[in-house]
């Protein structure tokens, strides 16, 4: 079978992988819901709430994308703030809407190579965009547990609910749903086709062209090693940007009947984000879903419908943010000016 058909076959393997994790996830979390009590829930809703939650959503991805413009222009890569706003959201769309969660970042590494000829510099730029991303939500996540939760009692009054036993079991239902978070980890890492597929990929890339390549790749890393200040004010970023979107979402949770507090939020939020950025589904369909639901229950002992409709309206939040990187894409809004130009021109002829 030719490589270009095996591939294909993969691709679509694993997005019917996806496709079933997606909706085994859903299944699980919506498994035992009241529905009146979920329309009630939603019923409470304030859409003035759900507003502020979007646009604090968009503001805060603009931070996030001057955050990557600092990390360009620590390589010499002086592009327009308002383009990196462009490629920010169109790998936003590509994120949380279209069916992939890493499509946006490589279609972004991919489209900031045409606005500099530093293209290898470029492409690494996103890769690093990335990991302070993850690392700015784990140690949000870390810290907030450590000083706001660790030896605590959960917030819900365990004396109302069956004493100790409760809290064990309130516990324990947390511990099960993070263990299975790391067996998802565990089998992408080692199983996962496209995982390892792009692994080789970029293996046979770098030997192909050499240690030039290597050396260029190490030089960029040397150079945001070689920059303390850009890195910790883009983590800085990273912690504004992710704090006032959980500060919104807590805000429109207490519209919801959610009493659990800010504290919580903190802890919740960047763990479920990050588990919901493995690629296992259909832009973390189901996973995030299921994970806010579990751990607000587990932790906070909130009811499963009300957490539901947190969950649900994130997701909408989320998406609806990102709709203008599609239209970004359809207009080529994502491209340099001149290659706008040679569209529009090809297109006339």
């Amino acid at each position: 079978m030719p490589k270009a058909d095996n591939q294909t076959k993969s691709r679509h393997v694993s997005l019917v992988a996806r496709v079933a994790v997606a909706v085994l996830a859903i299944g699980w979390v919506l498994r035992g819901q009241d529905w009146r009590e979920l329309g009630a829930v939603f019923q409470r809703l304030n859409w003035w709430y759900f507003a502020l939650s979007l646009g604090v959503y968009t503001a805060a991805q603009l931070v996030i994308a001057v955050r990557w413009w600092f990390l360009l222009r620590a390589q010499g890569i002086r592009i327009e703030i308002l383009t990196t706003f462009r490629l920010h959201f169109l790998g936003l769309f590509y994120n949380n809407v279209m069916p992939s969660s890493v499509g946006g970042d490589l279609l972004k590494g991919w489209y900031v190579t045409k606005h500099t000829e530093k293209r290898l510099e470029g492409a690494l730029s996103v890769v690093v965009d990335r990991l302070i991303g993850l690392v700015g939500m784990v140690t949000m996540a870390l810290a907030s547990y450590a000083f706001f939760l660790r030896g605590r009692a959960i917030e819900a009054d365990m004396s109302e609910q069956g004493g100790p036993g409760a809290s064990l079991a309130a516990y324990r239902g947390a511990a099960a749903w993070v263990a299975v978070a790391l067996v998802v980890v565990a089998v992408v890492l080692l199983i996962y086709p496209r995982t390892r597929a792009a692994i080789g990929r970029l293996w046979t890339r770098i030997a192909a062209r050499g240690t030039s390549l290597a050396k260029r790749a190490w030089t960029a890393i040397v150079v945001y090693c070689s920059r303390p200040g850009t890195m910790l004010l883009s983590l800085g970023l990273t912690w504004l940007g992710q704090s006032i979107v959980i500060t919104a979402f807590w805000l429109l949770g207490r519209n919801l009947g959610i009493e659990a507090e800010l504290r919580y939020y903190f802890v919740i939020f960047p763990i479920t984000w990050v588990v919901a950025a493995i690629p296992v589904s259909i832009a973390g369909v189901g996973v995030l879903e299921a994970g806010v639901v579990t751990l607000f229950v587990s932790l906070t002992g909130t009811p499963g419908e009300s957490a539901l409709a947190l969950a649900l309206c994130q997701r909408f939040v989320w998406v609806l943010a990102s709709l203008p990187g599609g239209g970004i894409h359809l207009l080529g809004g994502h491209l340099p000016r001149e290659e706008i130009f040679v569209d529009c021109e090809n297109s006339v002829n």
